[in-house]
């Protein structure tokens, strides 16, 4: 499993974050109706919003998982927020960076995974919004544009 690296701003990034003031807060169903929205869109068991911390990834919005946050060390978010656009990893299990990480290996068994990053007004990625299968996909250019879509409402 490779963990996910820090971006060069992390502390810039935390400030960021740690100024909306949104951190372990309750859920808000502005934010649940943007994942309810993306799991029918997708035809998925899973979609989070998450944001990432030092730690963990620590969920806004979680539909489809029975936690509320996962180590940033196995997280899937933690590589997407390094990048500009949607990370894609279609098979996980064939995937160099995940195919022995615990979320593959174990509960849920993550096959699949998109996520966009979801970047503050300074352009620092906070988080992301992200669908999840147990089993492989793909997605269409359509499909990645609509997830696009909805992570900019977020």
């Amino acid at each position: 499993m490779k963990e996910p690296d820090f971006p060069v701003n992390e502390q810039e990034r935390l400030s960021s974050l740690r100024s909306l003031q949104i951190l372990d807060t309750s859920h808000e169903e502005r934010f649940d109706r943007v994942t309810r929205m993306a799991m029918r869109l997708f035809g998925v068991p899973i979609s989070l919003i998450s944001l990432v911390d030092e730690n963990r990834q620590w969920f806004k919005s979680c539909f489809g998982l029975d936690v509320n946050e996962t180590e940033r060390r196995i997280s899937f978010c933690g590589h997407a927020i390094l990048q500009n656009d949607a990370l894609v990893i279609e098979d996980a299990t064939q995937d160099e960076r995940f195919h022995d990480n615990p979320l593959v290996t174990g509960d849920p068994h993550l096959a699949f995974y998109a996520g966009v990053p979801l970047v503050s007004e300074d352009g620092l990625p906070l988080g992301t919004l992200c669908v999840l299968d147990s089993e492989p996909k793909s997605l269409t250019n359509a499909q990645l544009s609509a997830l696009n879509a909805l992570a900019a409402q977020v």
